[in-house]
């Protein structure tokens, strides 16, 4: 079955390519211009196939034309010739189009029964486990999974800090929590109070651009921009926020989710009650009642008096951090969360013995300046949660340090280079440093995938792109016809494609679609994560299918001006996930 299934997109594209490349193509499109240029007019000789949409003027002879000589005045030739030519190549549009139809949906089977494991690691840097010494976690979405229910818990909280210490109106508490509203990823623009989906290139993805609850139409959105590019100098800084004139604020945590949902609601209720009010203070203020949510420490004693209600994974956590363990791996904890936050969830998550297994724990440690920031020593801390005073000279296992600064660090345990393996969720705070500065391996934790996955293995999305590549494929190479009656078929074409664009999004999420695509670009997050991770995976248990010497290799996608017809080797979500080496 692997090989019969070897690259089924590149068979996809290899279809198209050689259907409209075939001898009998040329033929016809030879004999087309032939005939325009030379006077000639067309006769059907083969009566209409079934399933084609042709004219009454079909394809004969040389694919179904006769070309015959006609002594009449030149601009008669050339009107009728044109007029005529237009209409059967139309019909031979349109049996292409039936034809790549059909070759598309021969696939689908083939695709389907390829389908990716969500429990994949997949790579975008070739990356050895057997090179990996020291694994380092952030907690937050790394060690400890959090349930939807936190999200509500945040934007309730912070809703009635609006209300209660902000003075905002009484109204917004008929406001509730939106499960399905945003994704992660999205930039806001502080000035205009719109939240939209940006790709790689800086360009909005036209139809994600939302003010409150509501989508702005495309037309706006290009009058506002002068089109649908975001110039740079107004883009968020590198760690994603806006600061120092930047207008747009790029939300990368998982966290930011009520926070995004929260703007918009508010946003929405001063529309709807025609509420004149300044962008700019509006986003601070979410922002500050957010903040207290975790400064002020009232969610982590929400999370701490009621754990089993908002923290899962909790067994497959335990099962990768023992198996790296018993094979001798050093391990530390990074976290900005406090030490008692911390010591919770994972008594709950593993057991008391928890601090057994980690070489260094750190925590309140204010990624990112930990990684930059380098006046900041380590401070401990007893159980009870008093720093000490005293000067740290080393880095004991068993023992909490708060703060501190990654060069120190370095200094003190010499843990460099290659052979450290860190992960973490955040594709800034945690991981961008560490690969760009230090030369750390990195490992995403991106939990949307599992999900996207699964979206992307069903057959509904399957037989959508499929024939969203087909037709994309004719469209380029149809568009050199430059005749009228054949533009008209190509922009049908175009619509068609456009509206399954819109649907491809709308399986994802209906207002701003896929973690990873703005239709064919990457997101502006899939670019970051590219960049900073050199794997990435729906969750530290993907770790239990792989043993400790096995070597990721990134797929060979082929560049714009690269052949795509090398054989593929296969993605590595595409087979079995590997098991255990099974070596004595």
């Amino acid at each position: 079955m692997r090989s019969r299934c070897k690259g089924a997109m590149s068979s996809l594209a290899s279809s198209f390519s050689s259907f409209l490349r075939s001898r009998e193509s040329l033929q016809r499109l030879a004999t087309f211009s032939n005939a325009l240029h030379s006077g000639g007019t067309w006769k059907r000789t083969q009566p209409r196939q079934p399933g084609t949409r042709s004219t009454p003027y079909g394809l004969a002879a040389v694919g179904g034309i006769t070309c015959h000589r006609c002594p009449q005045n030149a601009e008669a030739l050339i009107s009728t010739s044109a007029s005529v030519m237009g209409q059967d190549v139309t019909g031979w549009l349109w049996s292409i189009y039936d034809e790549t139809k059909k070759k598309t949906e021969d696939l689908i089977p083939v695709i389907l029964s390829n389908a990716v494991n969500p429990d994949t690691i997949f790579a975008n840097n070739e990356m050895s486990l057997q090179d990996i010494e020291i694994y380092g976690f952030d907690y937050d979405y790394t060690l400890a999974f959090y349930s939807s229910r936190l999200h509500t818990l945040i934007f309730s909280i912070a809703r009635d800090i609006l209300v209660q210490e902000h003075r905002y109106p009484e109204g917004l508490k008929e406001y509730d929590y939106i499960p399905e509203f945003v994704i992660r990823g999205l930039h806001y623009d502080v000035q205009k109070a719109l939240l939209m989906k940006i790709d790689a290139f800086h360009y909005i993805q036209l139809g994600t651009v939302y003010r409150g609850l509501h989508p702005v139409p495309d037309k706006e959105v290009i009058a506002m921009y002068e089109g649908s590019h975001v110039p740079l100098e107004i883009m968020s800084d590198f760690y994603g926020k806006s600061s120092h004139g930047h207008t747009m604020k790029q939300f990368m945590d998982i966290f930011s989710l009520p926070e995004m949902t929260l703007l918009s609601c508010v946003n929405d209720y001063f529309m709807k009650h025609n509420i004149d009010y300044e962008p700019v203070h509006l986003y601070k203020d979410v922002k500050e009642a957010i903040g207290d949510v975790h400064v002020k420490g009232i969610l982590y004693r929400a999370v701490e008096a009621d754990i089993e209600k908002y923290i899962c994974y909790g067994e497959q956590t335990h099962a990768v951090l023992r198996k790296l363990s018993e094979n001798g791996k050093k391990m530390f904890l990074i976290t900005n969360s406090p030490f008692d936050f911390v010591d919770r969830g994972m008594n709950y998550i593993v057991g008391k013995d928890w601090r057994d297994l980690f070489d260094v724990v750190i925590v309140q440690a204010d990624k990112p300046g930990f990684f930059n920031d380098r006046r900041k020593p380590f401070r401990r801390v007893t159980n009870k949660g008093v720093l000490l005073w005293d000067r740290i000279h080393k880095l004991e296992k068993g023992k909490i340090y708060k703060q501190g600064n990654l060069y120190e660090f370095l200094r003190l345990t010499g843990w460099r280079g290659s052979k450290v393996l860190y992960f973490g969720d955040h594709i800034y705070s945690d991981l961008a440093d560490l690969t760009l500065k230090h030369g750390w391996r990195t490992g995403a934790i991106i939990p949307e995938l599992r999900k996207e996955i699964k979206i992307m293995n069903t057959e509904e999305y399957v037989h959508t792109m499929t024939w969203l590549q087909g037709l994309t494929g004719l469209v380029e190479r149809m568009q050199v016809h430059r005749d009228p009656a054949s533009q008209a078929v190509v922009q049908e074409w175009i619509k068609e494609r456009e509206s399954i664009r819109s649907q491809t999004k709308d399986i994802f999420n209906s207002q701003f679609g896929s973690l990873f695509r703005t239709y064919h670009n990457p997101t502006y997050f899939s670019r970051r994560l590219s960049r900073f991770a050199d794997i990435y995976m729906a969750s530290l248990s993907c770790l239990l299918n792989y043993d400790l010497h096995h070597t990721f290799f990134p797929r060979r996608n082929p560049l714009q001006h690269e052949s795509p017809f090398w054989p593929e080797l296969g993605g590595a979500g595409t087979v079995d996930v590997p098991v255990h080496s099974r070596r004595s």
